[in-house]
């Protein structure tokens, strides 16, 4: 009897565990500030990941280009809440979600109740309608994209280094990314670096000072966020570096040996989309999408029709001042993040309805290469050195504890000063270089 009772009441421990006050969907810089904000408070919130650990995606191009490893800007979510005893977290992918019922189901199977929700999934890789391009063109939005992309880049200068054919090397030492704006620009400048400078070294038969790297762009000129001056820089320091622009130059196609731009191929070895992206498919579940799969809130960041649901970061179609919403960046999220959690508490202590949230911008920034780079804010415009170190200090600050701030800040200065890299390394099924790119079954293990 005594069994019995003591089952019982695990199993209803069990089910009060699938139940929460707040339920937050996302472990990014929304989801994680508006947790925070919770967990001061003391409130029930459970936040539900499908990774253990959170990102700091504005440097996830240094790891795709072994400028840093993938430990150096990733944090357990658990670490990072651990002192906020009433916030529980949850690895798992949610499949879909009954705003009615205020259910939501994970992948799992699993069913979790909630008396408030937020949504902040995140966004995804979005091509245009050309999904079948991700296989030849990944997307930067993981470490395992990180991870794909740095091996992908190395192993096109393994093989062009045993290669008889030289019409095939100059191929593979091609590479093309695709998109202009501030990923694209930063991917092809470090790109540029780690061929020109740090690869130089390792090789003897090929010389990958000579990789040809081209930045396509659809639309009329690069960093279509930033002013002209800012584009034009950006132009102008890319050219230095050896990397060719192509303006208003729209993708046709993309395949195993290169894409097809404007109907002429252009061979490579390695191509990086960097051109679009679409909000997590969750937020079909809320309502109507626009374009980019992003589900429109009210200014207290609430979705329309359903109470108490609310919507952050890239999965949200949130407007500025202007009308227009809101850019997909960390700053966003993070402000929305923090303002929400405040919101809420004071919601769930008074009933009071959340005040309308208001974005400060501190300005935007994109790195063109080394101890270089664009910054503008409301006030100021800066271009160059100075910029680049503006970047680096706001983006060492940002970097969620203290350890990974000094192991970058490290790293930094240490490779500043060599011209090194960190992990070239090739994290692939395919350890042959001989294989050819579209080869996946690794080889039979040796006794």
């Amino acid at each position: 009897m005594q069994h019995a009772e003591q089952t019982e009441t695990a199993e209803h421990a069990h089910a009060v565990d699938r139940t929460a006050e707040v339920v937050v969907i996302g472990g990014g810089f929304a989801g994680l500030a508006l947790a925070e904000e919770l967990g001061k408070a003391g409130r029930d919130v459970l936040v539900i990941d499908r990774q253990n650990h959170h990102l700091f995606q504005p440097l996830l191009y240094q790891v795709a280009t072994a400028a840093l490893s993938s430990t150096e800007i990733a944090e357990p979510i658990r670490k990072i809440l651990r002192r906020r005893r009433s916030v529980r977290v949850l690895m798992g992918e949610v499949s879909g979600l009954d705003p009615e019922a205020r259910k939501l189901w994970l992948r799992s199977g699993e069913e979790i109740g909630f008396r408030l929700l937020v949504v902040a999934s995140g966004a995804t890789h979005g091509y245009f309608g050309h999904d079948d391009w991700a296989k030849w063109a990944p997307g930067l939005k993981s470490l395992e994209d990180a991870r794909r992309i740095r091996s992908q880049i190395l192993l096109a200068f393994e093989r062009a280094e045993r290669c008889p054919d030289p019409e095939e090397v100059r191929r593979l030492l091609s590479i093309v990314i695709v998109g202009g704006g501030p990923t694209g620009v930063e991917l092809a400048g470090s790109i540029a670096e780690l061929s020109r400078h740090t690869l130089a070294r390792d090789f003897r038969h090929i010389d990958p000072a000579q990789t040809c790297i081209t930045l396509i762009e659809a639309g009329p000129r690069l960093l279509a966020g930033f002013s002209e001056e800012a584009s034009d820089f950006a132009t102008r320091r890319l050219a230095r570096l050896g990397v060719t622009v192509r303006i208003g130059a729209l993708v046709e196609d993309v395949g195993p040996e290169g894409v097809t731009v404007a109907g002429q191929a252009l061979p490579a070895g390695a191509v990086i989309w960097a051109a679009g992206v679409a909000a997590s498919p969750l937020a079909r579940d809320l309502g109507e999408t626009d374009r980019s799969g992003r589900i429109a809130v009210d200014p207290t960041l609430a979705v329309p029709g359903h109470p108490g649901i609310y919507a952050l970061g890239d999965i949200a179609a949130c407007p500025g001042p202007d009308g227009r919403p809101l850019p997909g960046l960390a700053q966003v999220a993070k402000q929305q993040g923090q303002h929400l959690g405040r919101e809420l508490v004071r919601h769930l202590q008074t009933g009071a309805a959340p005040a309308p949230f208001t974005y400060h911008s501190r300005g935007n920034t994109a790195i063109v290469g080394r101890h270089a780079a664009v910054f503008e804010g409301r006030r100021v415009r800066w271009r160059g050195w100075v910029a680049w170190l503006g970047w680096a200090v706001i983006h060492v600050y940002l970097l969620v504890g203290f350890r990974n701030r000094t192991l970058v800040s490290v790293q930094w200065l240490w490779r500043y000063l060599t011209y090194e890299r960190g992990a070239r390394l090739i994290a692939d099924d395919r350890p042959d270089p001989a294989a050819p790119a579209e080869a996946t079954t690794p080889r039979p293990p040796t006794e």
